[in-house]
């Protein structure tokens, strides 16, 4: 009997943005069971993603809010449709797009639609990240400190601090600690690195 996932993602954790809506609008479309994370949009890796793909059997549907959600990355996005179509799955992006290849082939409307729609996801990102380095640079110009303050022994998070003696102990992995922090591997590495 086929199953209907739903894939939520926000870029930062819980503190900064509430994914909640996300899963509330999947379950109200239809979702059975929601998968989310919080990972960047062009994440080379997506954890929770690759586990919903890996976990899909034929005939099931995985369904999302946006494209954006799935990947800013056009490249990453072609992949993941390239595994709709090989698992025969269907994909839903709620309200605009649907990919049906259940009978293991895609119609060239919804590959040219899914294709473009990555393109203007990327496009976006590409968009924001230019407006912050020259908001940044702007501010520099004015005399301003910018970016993240130099990190120390003395202003660690606190809740790596509180976790990171069970990392030690073995009681722990990296990436346990990590999701507890609500940080990223390479962010407890670089706090490893500190202490």
């Amino acid at each position: 009997m086929s199953k209907t996932y739903g894939y939520a993602r926000c870029s930062t954790n819980e503190s900064k943005q509430d994914i909640n809506r996300q899963i509330k609008d999947l379950t109200a479309a239809g979702a059975e069971d929601v998968i989310f994370e919080y990972e960047h949009g062009d994440a080379k890796v997506k954890q929770q993603l690759q586990l919903l793909l890996d976990m899909a059997q034929e005939g099931d549907s995985i369904i999302t809010l946006e494209v954006s959600r799935l990947s800013r990355s056009t490249k990453q996005l072609c992949e993941i449709v390239d595994i709709i179509k090989r698992k025969k799955l269907r994909l839903v992006i709620v309200g605009s797009i649907i990919v049906d290849c259940r009978n293991g082939d895609i119609d060239p409307m919804s590959q040219a639609f899914i294709q473009m729609s990555a393109v203007f996801s990327e496009l976006e990102l590409s968009i924001i990240r230019a407006r912050v380095k020259s908001g940044m640079a702007n501010a520099k110009a004015k005399g301003k400190k910018v970016g993240r303050p130099v990190l120390t022994k003395e202003n660690l998070p606190s809740v790596f601090l509180k976790h990171y003696p069970a990392l030690m102990e073995g009681k722990m992995n990296v990436s346990e600690l990590a999701r507890v922090c609500g940080v990223s591997r390479p962010t407890v590495y670089k706090y490893m690195k500190i202490l």
